[in-house]
């Protein structure tokens, strides 16, 4: 035990099913696309969420992608900050399962 006690760790609160929340990263993703580069439409563009968590004393903690008609591009928000990746599938995947791993 240290000085002042013991360290308790920040609440959590799982929010992937938090639409609002999951609506605006999409959208926020969405403007850091570049016309003709990433997408020629965006009709049929998809986004999936691995984790979305609500950290106290944190803010929001997301791995996402959009899936667009030309590419999949991979997000990462973490408190106020949203962050285009260079990411791919596999390493998406790994991060997600990490992440979940040591928050459940």
């Amino acid at each position: 035990m240290g000085l002042f006690g013991k360290k308790r760790k920040p609440r959590e609160s799982n929010e992937i099913n938090n639409s609002e929340l999951k609506i605006k990263l999409a959208d926020t993703a969405l403007g850091l696309l570049a016309e003709g580069e990433d997408f020629t439409e965006l009709a049929n563009t998809k986004c999936e969420f691995g984790y979305l968590f609500d950290i106290e004393r944190h803010g929001i903690e997301a791995l996402f992608k959009l899936v667009t008609d030309k590419t999949t591009a991979y997000f990462a928000a973490q408190g106020d900050r949203l962050m285009r990746l260079d990411f791919n599938e596999e390493l998406f995947q790994t991060t997600v399962e990490g992440f979940l791993d040591m928050h459940n």
